[in-house]
């Protein structure tokens, strides 16, 4: 029990570093982690290791969204809390952001866990009916969501270019780490370019308290839950678009959007473990590693990882609270046009140093797409098809 305390308190300073620094993600500590595993075994258990990564993986979903929100720096799990959360900080209300996902992800976790223990017993039954026509489900998603733009032409096309885009990347053996540049020239540079060149500056951060309607709960709660369950057990789906999948079941504003983006954030990585156990197939990049340290995974193991996730999520939320106070405090003491041209500069450096130089070219492509987003005003959900359509392929080949 000590050792498992340990690991929850280091699994919490890991998922603080991978969350607020750009381009380190929790996969990559979760690989460094297990090429170590023969000296950590000497002293600990496959166990212990599990619990730290679960521990990470949920920190990282609360803090991830800080730099995502403040410094438009997104990865492929907050991408989507780019627009709404910046359109927020233009009206002072960054720290209100950053505590709706905050609240979100907390009651996520707390949603998530008796709904787990229904997948565990369920999963394997209705999976089987589910494979069959993940291409197709995956396909009807993409669609309604196009259908639901007024742009539907140039939604269509985002789709398909982002989808040639993503298929080629993935498939180009030079590229490591393939998702790195890709998410961050379609979600990350494009804003931080336009904000550079438009000058934008962020007016004094409000910090006050944040109160959500009893509506806006319930509704968060009910979709959440239904496009978290879906996309989970799919392949190549992930929060981004399970929270486009509750946005288009009900119309949201960025507030609840937001809270329901937290939600799913942590809904989804919790459900990444519970389809290891129940279907034998790992839905997250640190699910995979937990399937390693322990490849029989049973039932209880998956109920600790429960308590694990829920006394993690109860730290986070002060310490998400704790990080956006600071931010919003001082996001206005530099100016906001030179944080992001250094963003942009960062990004640019570590692309090639992360996925070798042919990434360069993803990057500048990966830009150019999301800037022509932009410029058609449409949702950026659709530069989602660079990783739906490459799954959809591969399924039907």
């Amino acid at each position: 029990m000590l050792q498992i305390l340990f690991a929850i308190f280091f699994g919490i300073l890991a998922g603080i570093f991978t969350g607020l620094v750009p381009g380190v993600h929790i996969n990559l500590v979760a690989l460094i982690l297990f090429i170590l595993s023969p000296y950590f075994s000497n002293f600990t258990s496959p166990l212990v290791l599990a619990c730290f990564i679960v521990a990470m993986a949920i920190t990282h979903c609360f803090i991830d969204f800080i730099p995502s929100i403040f410094l438009g720096a997104p990865k492929e799990e907050t991408a989507l809390s780019v627009l709404p959360g910046h359109r927020m900080l233009l009206k002072g209300k960054g720290y209100e952001a950053i505590k709706l996902t905050t609240i979100g992800c907390l009651l996520g976790t707390l949603v998530a866990c008796p709904f787990a223990i229904f997948f565990i017993f369920t999963a394997s039954f209705f999976y089987y009916y589910l494979y069959k026509g993940i291409p197709f489900i995956l396909l009807g998603i993409s669609l309604l969501l196009i259908i639901k733009e007024n742009k539907k032409i140039e939604a269509f096309f985002i789709f398909l270019f982002s989808g040639v885009f993503g298929f080629l990347t993935l498939n180009f053996t030079l590229i490591k780490q393939a998702l790195f540049p890709l998410f961050t020239s379609l979600f990350g540079s494009p804003l931080l370019l336009i904000s550079f060149l438009q000058n934008v500056s962020i007016p004094k951060q409000k910090i006050r308290k944040v109160k959500i309607q009893k509506k806006d709960i319930l509704t968060g709660i009910w979709s959440s839950i239904l496009s978290s369950s879906l996309v989970s057990f799919l392949p190549g789906v992930g929060a981004a678009q399970a929270a486009s999948i509750s946005a288009s079941l009900k119309k949201m504003s960025s507030k609840v959007f937001l809270f329901v983006l937290g939600m799913i954030s942590t809904m989804t990585m919790l459900f990444s473990f519970v389809a290891l156990y129940a279907i034998q197939k790992p839905r997250t990049g640190v699910a995979v590693f937990v399937g390693k340290f322990l490849p029989g995974l049973s039932e209880k193991e998956i109920i600790l990882f429960m308590v694990v996730a829920v006394l993690t999520s109860f730290v986070c939320f002060f310490i998400a609270s704790f990080f956006a106070r600071i931010f919003s405090k001082n996001i206005t003491k530099i100016k906001y046009k030179w944080i992001c041209l250094g963003i942009l500069i960062f990004l640019l450096i570590l692309t090639p140093i992360v996925s070798g130089l042919a990434s360069l070219l993803v990057f500048f492509v990966g830009t150019c797409l999301g800037i022509m987003a932009s410029m058609f005003g449409i949702r950026k959900i659709h530069l989602m098809g660079s990783l739906i359509l490459p799954v959809i392929i591969w399924y039907l080949s």
